[in-house]
C-alpha cells in the first residue's frame, strides 16, 4: 500500500509541474483529454508493453513508484521502441578510447588510444579479434583474456552513456528514495539501483537523480559497494541532445564521460572485422 502511495505521489508531482507551465485554457483542454483517455483505456494500461523489463529484472523487490519513474525516464529519453530501433552508437570515453557499438548484433569495436590496442568483439559469445600495435593476436589464451577485457571495457564505458535506458535490466533492483535536490538546486526524484549476480561489479550501487520537470536523469552518484554511506563520486548527467530518435547526455559540464557521440542506422560491416 505504501509503495502504491509513492507511485501516486510521483504522478501528482509530474502533473503539477505540467500544469504550472500552461495557461488556464490549455489546462481545461488537457484535463478533458485526460478524462476521456482514462474512461476509454484505464490508467497505465500500456506501461509494461511500452517499457518491458529485461528477463531477470527484480520486479518483486522493486518499488512500484521506482518502476513507474523508470518508465517515465524511458519516455523522456525517446521511448523504448526508438531505443530498440537504434542500431549503432559511437563515442569517445574520457579521451582514452573510441567505441562503436552495434546494438542489434551486440558487436563492439574499441580503439584504446593510450596503448594502440584495437578490439572487435562479439559481446554475446566473446569471439573476435585483437590487434596490439597493428599485430593480430593469435595465441588462444591471450586472445581470450583480451576479449574478456574488451567486454569489461564496453560494460563500463557504455554505462556512462546509456545508463538511463538500463534501469530495468537483468539483475537490477530499484528503490524510490523520495525527493532530493540537484547540485544546481533544482528539485528531483531519487532512485537507487542495486544489482545481483550481474556484470563485473554486482556489489556497486548507484543513486540516480531525476529532474521533476522533464523526467530526465540530471545527476548520478556511484558507490563501489552497496553498503557504503558515502559515494565515491557525484557527477552531473547533463547537456542532453537528440541523436537519431533518442536523447543522450554527452560533453557534460564537468568534462566527464562520453564525448563525440553519434548515432547511425548504417555503418560499414568491416568496422567489426578488420583493423582499418
Amino acid at each position: 500500500m505504501e509503495q502504491n502511495k509513492l507511485a501516486t505521489h510521483i504522478r501528482s508531482i509530474l502533473l503539477i509541474s505540467l500544469f504550472n507551465s500552461m495557461n488556464r485554457k490549455t489546462i481545461v483542454v488537457v484535463f478533458a483529454v485526460l478524462v476521456w483517455m482514462t474512461s476509454c483505456t484505464g490508467p497505465d494500461e500500456n506501461a509494461v508493453s511500452n517499457n518491458p523489463a529485461a528477463e531477470g529484472f527484480n520486479q518483486a523487490n522493486s518499488d512500484p513508484a521506482a518502476v513507474e519513474l523508470a518508465d517515465s525516464i524511458m519516455v523522456a529519453m525517446g521511448g523504448w521502441k526508438n531505443w530498440q530501433d537504434t542500431r549503432y552508437i559511437s563515442w569517445n570515453f574520457f579521451g582514452f578510447r573510441n567505441l562503436v557499438w552495434d546494438k542489434h548484433q551486440q558487436l563492439a569495436r574499441i580503439e584504446s588510444l593510450r596503448d594502440s590496442i584495437t578490439f572487435v568483439v562479439d559481446l554475446k559469445n566473446l569471439s573476435g579479434k585483437v590487434w596490439v600495435k597493428d599485430q593480430l593476436i593469435t595465441e588462444p589464451d591471450s586472445l581470450k583474456k583480451m576479449l574478456q577485457k574488451a567486454k569489461s571495457i564496453w560494460i563500463n564505458d557504455s554505462y556512462w552513456l546509456v545508463m538511463p535506458f538500463k534501469l530495468k535490466d537483468t539483475g537490477v533492483t530499484l528503490k524510490y528514495l523520495g525527493e532530493d535536490t540537484l547540485m544546481n538546486g533544482d528539485r528531483c526524484n531519487l532512485l537507487q539501483m542495486t544489482f545481483e549476480d550481474v556484470g563485473d561489479t554486482p556489489q556497486n550501487k548507484y543513486l540516480v537523480y531525476v529532474d521533476l520537470k522533464d523526467n530526465l536523469v540530471k545527476q548520478w552518484a556511484y558507490f563501489s559497494n552497496s553498503t557504503q554511506d558515502s559515494a565515491n563520486f557525484v557527477r552531473p548527467w547533463d547537456n542532453y541532445k537528440k541523436y537519431g530518435k533518442i536523447w543522450l547526455s554527452a560533453d557534460r559540464s564537468d568534462s566527464s564521460g562520453p564525448r563525440n557521440v553519434s548515432v547511425a542506422q548504417t555503418l560499414k560491416e568491416k568496422l567489426f572485422t578488420d583493423l582499418q
